[in-house]
């Protein structure tokens, strides 16, 4: 399958202590496309994330991000290279204001940054966070919370956003509104991959999918492709992807 790939792993090992967790993960991801990882819990696809940002060392294997070797690399610098990460979860500072969530965003940026312009100009860009601006993170609801992290996360302007279980604990309506405004961020040229259990919400708006079982990458293709894969199924009954192999990138 012929891909602009801004991203690319090639047999990334890694794990916690003396468990290994990812077992030689190969796959691209697709410039300015929506990808997205499934599979069975344990499947190693947060650990992905994890070693992609820097939270976690790969044992072997090799990340390039635009050409550029980025095995390796600390959070920090990984941000100042074009890449944010939102975490599963809710990861914001309740007792602030909404603005004040945005401005810690920020921290990060090169002196001279415009740090008051940049979050007036976000909170433009998220009209339900504007309403909200001045008031605590903490009142805002689950999905008005998971909004504000990814807001937080463009502050930078990235090039690609990696995003761990957006639709925990929210409603099917903000679910459905998430996945809108993911979509809205591809339209402007952002690059997203996306890890989400719910997978087929999740597929029907990605270019691609990758299913990982037992920290391997078991398949990718694109996303209408592996939502009527009989094998896909298959794996989420709770059986096992039969001769299937490694996916080739």
């Amino acid at each position: 399958m012929a891909i602009d790939p801004v991203l690319r792993l090639e047999d990334v090992v890694a794990g916690y202590g003396p468990m290994t967790i990812l077992h030689g993960v190969n796959f691209d991801v697709a410039r300015g496309a929506i990808s997205t990882i499934i599979g069975p819990n344990g499947a190693g696809k947060s650990t992905v994330l994890k070693v992609l940002f820097g939270f976690l060392k790969a044992q072997r294997g090799r990340v390039t991000f635009d050409g550029t070797d980025i095995t390796g690399w600390q959070p920090r610098a990984l941000l100042a290279q074009g890449i944010c990460y939102v975490p599963q979860g809710r990861n914001i500072f309740g007792e602030l204001s909404v603005w004040h969530n945005l401005e810690i965003g920020c921290v990060s940026a090169a002196k001279g940054f415009d740090v008051a312009g940049t979050v007036d100009s976000m909170l433009q860009r998220f009209p339900l966070l504007q309403r909200k601006a001045k008031h605590q993170a903490s009142t805002l609801s689950g999905g008005e919370q998971k909004l504000l992290e990814i807001a937080r996360g463009l502050l930078l302007q990235p090039k690609l956003i990696l995003i761990d279980e957006p639709s925990v604990g929210l409603s099917p309506l903000m679910v459905r509104q998430l996945m809108t405004i993911l979509q809205e961020l591809r339209g402007q040229g952002v690059t997203i991959l996306m890890v989400e259990q719910n997978a087929r919400t999740a597929l029907e708006i990605s270019d691609f999918g990758i299913v990982l079982e037992g920290g391997r990458t078991r398949l990718r293709d694109v996303a209408s492709a592996i939502l009527v894969d009989p094998r896909v199924a298959k794996l989420f009954l709770g059986g096992q992807l039969a001769e299937v192999g490694d996916a080739a990138t």
